[in-house]
């Protein structure tokens, strides 16, 4: 096991940059916890008692907005660390986070990691440069959510999905990930009734198919298109 959770923290982004010896210290305090779909792994305000790494599935984090709806800002995979900024700033989580699918994940008491913070200045060294790049992947996540119109934000998450999961298939490249119309709506910033919308045309003009266990893209390049636009 030891092995295996030298080699989930060598592909976290905040981790990765740490020495062999130090991330041979964390995983000597983490523990190992499974979800369910749709367990919560913890919800807005929640103490950040726990950091998180996920060492398979997927997780959604997402916050609520002052009209009651919920805005996907991430859905983490394999080796991401979640509410990591949270814990090392002893704040609460500012967001929630549930796993869409079965997930573990790797998990680290913020009590022990300050401990080894105080007594080993490499490792703190070493985080500091991850939590840099994981800061700019989160301000260019905003960028992307924030600006263009809702055609090309969709069609960017969904390139963007294809990129990171997507298997390649006689007809296209298939994302094995299920989301609703409304998780789509959620995680670029619009409505449920314009994501329908969107999907509708887009799977009426063959550019992308749903089916119950994913997304297959059958023109990648018409959607690098809209996604410029």
């Amino acid at each position: 096991m030891a092995d295996n959770l030298d080699d989930v923290l060598r592909r976290t982004t905040i981790f990765r940059r740490l020495a062999a010896e130090d991330r041979q210290r964390l995983g000597a305090v983490a523990i190992v916890r499974s979800f369910d779909r749709g367990d919560y792994l913890f919800r807005e305000g929640d103490s950040s008692d726990l950091l998180y790494t996920v060492v398979s599935g997927r997780v959604k984090v997402f916050k609520t907005t002052a009209r009651g709806t919920d805005l996907i800002l991430e859905i983490f995979g394999v080796g991401d660390p979640v509410g990591a900024v949270a814990v090392y700033e002893s704040r609460p989580y500012p967001a929630s986070a549930v796993a869409i699918e079965p997930t573990t994940c790797l998990l680290i008491p913020r009590q022990a990691f300050f401990a080894l913070l105080e007594s080993y200045p490499s490792l703190v060294r070493g985080l500091l440069t991850g939590l840099t790049h994981r800061l700019v992947e989160l301000t260019n996540r905003l960028a992307e959510l924030s600006t263009g119109r809702v055609d090309a934000r969709l069609a960017r998450f969904l390139l963007k999905l294809a990129d990171t999961i997507g298997r390649p298939t006689g007809e296209g490249t298939f994302i094995p990930l299920a989301l609703s119309r409304q998780e789509l709506a959620d995680m670029i910033g619009t409505t449920i009734e314009t994501s329908i919308r969107i999907m509708s045309r887009w799977g009426k003009q063959g550019l992308v198919r749903t089916d119950k266990a994913g997304f297959l893209i059958a023109d990648r390049a018409a959607l690098e298109t809209i996604a410029l636009t």
